[in-house]
């Protein structure tokens, strides 16, 4: 690195001060992995489905950790992506996911589209001050199509936010 240290992505720890959840498997959530090791996020993909997990598992993300479950570890270092706003499970996800500390909980998904998860959380009971923790849309508008294209402008987001910083070219 020419201007600094970062700690190598196997040094992170779960208590550590970088933890990127990415939630379901998605070719998203494998960039945001993928690109998040290089930058010193500890990574962990949550996806829900036993037989998806078990398929992800198997081909492997590089310094990621596959779990079924929400980590009863989770605190005020994870930031969490929930890479796919339409799986039928994800208000029930979310509702989990609030009842921790996590620094910073979004939903992939169009500003120009209604939010579901605002009506899965309502349904479910959490209150809008809950349903206020959760960002949407996430990361940097610079015209994300792909894949990677997302994963990058996620993680810039995640990265501004974490140094206090606006995004774009704002200085």
């Amino acid at each position: 690195m020419a201007h600094g240290s970062a700690p190598a992505p196997w040094e992170a720890s779960r208590a550590g001060e970088r933890v990127l959840v990415a939630v379901f498997a998605s070719p998203v959530a494998g960039h945001l992995l993928r690109y998040g090791a290089d930058i010193g996020f500890s990574g962990v993909l949550l996806e829900p489905d036993p037989e998806r997990a078990e398929r992800v598992a198997a081909d492997g993300i590089p310094g990621a950790e596959v779990v079924t479950k929400v980590p009863a570890w989770l605190d005020g270092t994870a930031d969490v992506v929930l890479t796919d706003h339409d799986r039928p499970e994800l208000g029930a996800v979310l509702h989990e996911l609030l009842a921790f500390p996590c620094r910073w909980i979004g939903v992939m998904g169009s500003p120009r589209h209604t939010a579901p998860h605002v009506a899965a959380l309502a349904a479910l009971g959490v209150p809008p001050g809950e349903i206020a923790r959760v960002h949407r849309p996430i990361g940097l508008n610079i015209g994300s199509k792909t894949p990677p294209e997302i994963a990058i402008s996620t993680l810039a987001g995640l990265l501004a936010d974490r140094n206090d910083r606006p995004g774009g070219f704002a200085f």
